[in-house]
């Protein structure tokens, strides 16, 4: 079976959205998985341009519109990228833990926005490794990463929570560097200031001070932080704490510090 990457809606689709223009009301949940982060679900009452923030997780994301179900396998995303998310559309998502990822689909696939639509194989299906698989749903979604677990379809490092934890390991570096770039698609330092600066921006929607959340997301100054929120969130931080921002940003998740 042939894959393909154009995407089968002609427009840009992240519903991770809050509130602004874009009314996406939603539910989520964490996962018992090993391999899963937390599953989402929602669904959009108004459609508009948003921000898409940087993300260090692989995600997979169903979307219903317009009487059609399509499944997308999505990358982590490096900086912030304008997007656009249509009206009266259904998502379920399953974010992966950092460091579970499609062995079949390499990171530099889809990452960045190089979102990949899975051929749909009937109404309720999808094709992926010449198989024939029904779309996962809120409810039954552990179940239904457990069966691509056994199919070896997703698979997870544990040399990624090696690096991350920062513990003592036999493997070189370079091999543990290796390794993790293969699995999330970046190196540790970019999933560190990603991590950061969603951290960051969840002090600052909380309403803890400019000063305060640079001392306590670790930045060396102001000006460090904002460079940093700019590139990777989109807006800077005086805009998120006084609502400002010229596009709502992607939902953003509870980080906790990193």
């Amino acid at each position: 079976m042939v894959l393909t990457a154009k995407p089968e809606i002609d427009f840009d689709v992240d519903p991770r959205l809050q509130n602004g223009d874009i009314s996406l009301p939603g539910e989520e949940r964490y996962s018992d998985s090993p391999f899963v982060e937390r599953v989402w679900h929602s669904r959009s009452d108004q459609g508009g341009l948003f921000t898409s923030t940087a993300e260090s997780h692989w995600e997979i994301v169903v979307t219903k519109y317009q009487g059609s179900t399509t499944l997308t396998v999505r990358g982590p995303e490096t900086q912030a990228t304008a997007a656009y998310c249509p009206p009266d559309a259904e998502f379920t998502g399953i974010v992966f833990k950092i460091g579970t990822f499609m062995p079949l689909f390499p990171a530099s696939m889809v990452m960045d926005r190089r979102d990949l639509n899975l051929p749909r194989a009937r109404s309720n299906a999808f094709w992926l490794d010449s198989s024939v698989w029904e779309f996962p749903t809120f409810e039954n979604a552990d179940t239904f990463i457990n069966r691509l677990v056994r199919k070896d379809l997703i698979v997870r490092d544990p040399v990624i929570d090696v690096a991350l934890r920062e513990q003592p390991s036999s493997m070189s570096r370079r091999t543990i560097q290796r390794r993790f770039l293969q699995a999330t698609g970046l190196t540790y330092n970019n999933v560190f200031q990603i991590q950061r600066a969603h951290y960051a921006t969840d002090l600052l929607k909380q309403g803890v001070s400019i000063l305060d959340t640079v001392e306590q997301a670790g930045y060396t100054d102001q000006s460090h932080m904002t460079r940093a929120l700019r590139h990777l969130m989109g807006p800077t931080p005086g805009q998120i704490v006084s609502g400002t921002t010229e596009k709502p940003m992607s939902f953003l998740f509870k980080t906790p510090p990193f």
